[in-house]
């Protein structure tokens, strides 16, 4: 390879313009000499021009790669805690539906922490932030451990386990959980707040051991980015039940709660006739991981028993949709059946739910990196675009001019 090229040899290499070359040498990228065989001009380094042209390059693939993660499929994370197979979750291989039968949610969350002792949910005297119990009491009470909670750095599994199985306990007794008598589990704590008996407490229990985790979910995603900075395992549950609180995630059973009470009012055949005629999807039903129906929602129905008028509406949605109940379904007939309060659903949901999002958070430990998703800038062109340092030294990206040129400008999100 030749040591010296011409600038029109540089600029073509580096796909840029002349003014982006002269940028490169006065920030001592590119070495440059004069041209013996014309003094007006000047000879480029040409294994400069081509370490610059190798960093643009990956850059590129970095680029593409990340468009095709997060913008145009799916991202992918590697984990050992649940993984779906002939329709229905596993958690680290054990099957979700045969551990409601009779596991309790502690026997979940050794499975998921991985765990090699004994789990227990006991909140250590934290005291919560809040008065009256519900979701408020419990996000108010994770944030003030969240400002004052340690880094999951340099500690030790069952440091972490111990300060994990607080976080639940914390959860359950926010929703209203009775943790007087540290010796009863969690179903049964929940149980005793709302006033349940032994046929209740069980079907509890199978609730919260069915949705303790579902795999790579936003939340959990939301969870694993929080833990991947070093937060403490507060903060990691607080970001993880934030992205679950929304209506299309975990706080959809509270819209079926909303159709149920349409269908107290009004009737089934008014409130299914309603929605077929508006074409308004009706919530709680179908679900896209599940064609053939919803497992968890299955094994819980089969145990219930709902009030006539919540059975019939269920029945002529099969019937008229061919849509299965999902999850939410289950979960909302559940708390009318057992006339818990008004977020009972949701309760349950979390509560169990923290379980996974911490599975996930301690996992996400084990990495090592933080995880930093990459923007695709679609704005106006940049100002001034020739005068911005070089992105040559920050993972590859490719130069100003480039960018201007392109219309696209492809920057780290911090």
């Amino acid at each position: 390879m030749r040591t010296w090229i011409t600038l029109t040899e540089a600029a073509r290499q580096l796909g840029v313009q002349a003014q982006t070359i002269y940028a490169y040498v006065s920030r001592g990228n590119i070495a440059v000499m004069p041209d013996p065989a014309d003094p007006r001009k000047s000879l480029y380094r040409a294994e400069d021009v081509a370490v610059l042209c190798r960093k643009k390059q990956v850059g590129r693939k970095r680029a593409a790669l990340a468009a095709g993660t997060i913008f145009g499929a799916e991202p992918c994370i590697h984990s050992a805690i649940t993984a779906f197979s002939k329709g229905r979750a596993y958690y680290r291989g054990r099957d979700s539906i045969g551990l409601s039968q009779s596991s309790t949610l502690e026997d979940v969350a050794a499975i998921l922490w991985n765990a090699q002792t004994a789990v227990s949910f006991d909140t250590g005297g934290t005291p919560l932030q809040w008065e009256e119990r519900g979701r408020q009491c419990a996000f108010m009470s994770l944030a003030a451990l969240a400002a004052n909670g340690h880094s999951t750095h340099g500690r030790t599994d069952r440091a972490l386990h111990a300060e994990a199985g607080r976080l639940v306990a914390l959860v359950s007794q926010a929703f209203g959980a009775q943790c007087n008598d540290t010796s009863r589990l969690t179903h049964e704590r929940l149980a005793l707040g709302w006033g349940q008996g032994s046929e209740g407490t069980d079907l509890i229990r199978r609730a919260l051991v069915l949705v303790a985790d579902h795999e790579l979910t936003s939340s959990a995603f939301a969870a694993r980015i929080t833990a991947s900075t070093g937060a403490s395992l507060p903060g990691c549950l607080l970001t993880g039940l934030s992205a679950f609180s929304g209506p299309l995630h975990g706080d959809a059973s509270g819209r079926v709660r909303a159709v149920f009470d349409h269908v107290e009012r009004v009737g089934a055949d008014s409130v299914v006739a309603h929605h077929l005629r508006s074409a308004i999807p009706i919530p709680g039903f179908n679900h896209h991981l599940y064609p053939d129906g919803d497992p968890r929602a299955q094994a819980l129905l089969e145990r219930l028993d709902p009030p006539q008028e919540l059975a019939s509406f269920i029945e002529k949605v099969i019937h008229l949709t061919g849509l299965q109940p999902n999850i939410d379904v289950a979960l909302a007939v559940l708390a009318s059946q057992l006339k818990l309060p008004r977020d009972a659903s949701f309760a349950l949901f979390a509560t169990a739910r923290s379980v996974g999002l911490l599975a996930h958070s301690m996992e996400q430990l084990n990495v090592g990196k933080v995880i930093r998703p990459r923007g695709r800038y679609t704005g106006p062109a940049l100002e001034n675009a020739d005068s911005v340092p070089p992105k040559d030294d920050r993972n590859g990206l490719p130069d100003a001019a480039t960018v201007d040129r392109n219309r696209v400008f492809k920057t780290i999100i911090r």
